[in-house]
C-alpha cells in the first residue's frame, strides 16, 4: 500500500507573554494552532490569514507574517501513517483573538502544556522554546 499523502496545512504563531496562542474545536480537548487546509490556489501565507480570521477573528495580512518553520508529524486523529505538513507563520497583532467558527475556546500555551498538544503542536512549542519565544 502507498504511503498516505501527507496533509498541507499553515497555521499562526501568535506569541505574547512567552506564551502562543492555541485553541480548542467544539466537542475536543486537544490543543491546536490556529489554522488549517491549505485550499487550491492559495499560499501558505494566505491559508494562515484565512484561518486566523476564521477560527479566532484575527484580520491578519498575508504579506506581514514570517514564515518561521516547518513541521512534519504523525497527523492526529488521522490513521496510521497520515502526516501533518504545517507552515508556522510567525504573526503580530494587538487585536484581542476569541474563538469563532468551529472554535470553542483559545488559550495561552507554554510547553508545560505539551501534554495537550498532537504530535504537530508539541513540536511547534519545541521549536519556539528553543528560538526563546515561549517557555
Amino acid at each position: 500500500m502507498p504511503p498516505l499523502p501527507d496533509l498541507h496545512v499553515a497555521a499562526v504563531a501568535l506569541v505574547r507573554d512567552r506564551r502562543v496562542l492555541m485553541v480548542t474545536a467544539r466537542g475536543r480537548e486537544v490543543h491546536y494552532m490556529p489554522g488549517g487546509k491549505i485550499d487550491p490556489g492559495e499560499t501558505p501565507a494566505e491559508a494562515a490569514a484565512r484561518e486566523a480570521l476564521e477560527e479566532v477573528g484575527l484580520a491578519l495580512d498575508p504579506a506581514s507574517l514570517t514564515e518561521s518553520f516547518t513541521v512534519r508529524e504523525l497527523a492526529h486523529g488521522q490513521g496510521e501513517g497520515r502526516h501533518v505538513l504545517m507552515h508556522v507563520f510567525l504573526a503580530e497583532t494587538d487585536a484581542a483573538p476569541a474563538p469563532a467558527g468551529e472554535i470553542d475556546a483559545v488559550h495561552w500555551v507554554g510547553t508545560a502544556d505539551a501534554h495537550r498538544c498532537p504530535p504537530a503542536g508539541v513540536e511547534v512549542l519545541r521549536r519556539l522554546a528553543a528560538s526563546g519565544l515561549i517557555d
